[in-house]
This record gives C-alpha cells, structure tokens and sequence, in this order.
C-alpha cells in the first residue's frame, strides 16, 4: 500500500504556480490509471485504486503548503500506510527547471511543504523533487513560487508530469536513482 501526495496550494488562482506542480502530477496519475473519483477527506482530496498489483491513495492536501504534514498523517494514521511507503510529489527551486531529482529521507532545504511532513510524520519517506528553477530580477523566492508558469513552461510540467505517469511503475518498486534517470532521460 502507498501513498502519493502532491503538495500544492487549493485555491482556484493558485492552479498554476510554480508551488502547485505536486496536484498536477496527482491529476496526471489520477486520470491515467483511473483512480477513484476525488473525495474531500482528511483535509484534502483523496482518490484511491490500484496500479498494476499496488493499492495506491492519491492525496492533494487542502490545508494549504505550510500545513501539508497535518493531512498526511491523518491518512497514514486512518489507513495504517507505513511511513516508508509515503513518496511526496513537489517543486524544488534547487533542481534545474524540467529536470526531477529523487531522494528518500534528507534535510527540507527550506521547503515548508517539506518542513510541516517532517514535523508530522517524520523523514523516512520519498521525495520526487520536480525542478521549477531559481527566481530572476531579484524576484523573491516567496513570490516567485506563487507565480504562474509562463506557456513555454506549462508545456515543459504537462511533459514531466506525463513523463512521471508513464514511468510510476519505477517508482512504485522504489527504485528512485532508476526512476530519476528514466525521466530526465526521456
């Protein structure tokens, strides 16, 4: 049993920032592999099914970036998912836009998405980082996250995150040096 979570912001005018590509890869898995119809529990929206012989839930926690460790562990808790089996889908301003980095375990790196799942459920989990790039013009960091994609840019997160859903079944046997390759090679 896993369980993906995309971290991202609710609100309507945050569907495209750069901080929300962890729900845009959840939407990807979730249309692909047909997974139940998205339900509000546990403070976010929760879908559920199987890819290939592996029951997978599929979470976007509500509670907004800052807060996502209270959603996680409400579901880990309720469906008793080991925390080893918890792999986190989100932007990462230290990774090369387009390109995704994987790592179990690890140091936030000032991601406070990252920082509040720390704080809830621990470390020992997986993380698939998706590149978003560093700010320019002295744009600050906090802006520049809730800043929208450019077209050219859309385009590059609907590709990884297509990229990512092709390659899940990787990802599900928890072999992330193999899943990071495959999709920075594609």
């Amino acid at each position: 049993m896993l369980l993906f979570v995309g971290l991202g912001n609710p609100t309507p005018d945050s569907e495209n920032n750069r901080h929300n590509v962890g729900f845009k890869i959840i939407d990807s898995i979730n249309k692909k592999f047909g997974l139940s119809k998205q339900k509000p529990k546990f403070k976010g929206l929760l879908t559920t099914g199987n890819i290939g012989n592996e029951k997978v839930y599929a979470i976007k926690p509500l509670t907004f970036m800052n807060n996502s460790g209270i959603c996680i562990r409400e579901v880990i808790e309720y469906f008793k998912i080991n925390v080893e089996d918890v792999i986190v889908f989100h932007d990462d301003l230290d990774v090369e836009f387009g390109k995704i980095k994987t790592k179990f375990s690890g140091s936030n790196a000032g991601h406070n998405g990252i920082a509040s799942i720390d704080k809830f459920i621990g470390k020992d989990y997986s993380r698939v980082r998706v590149g978003i790039g560093k700010p320019k013009n002295n744009i600050e960091v906090a802006d520049y996250v809730l800043q929208n994609f450019d077209e050219d840019e859309i385009v590059g997160i609907e590709k990884i995150s297509k990229n990512i859903t092709n390659s899940i079944s990787i990802l599900i046997e928890k072999k992330l040096d193999l899943f990071s390759s495959t999709i920075n090679n594609q």
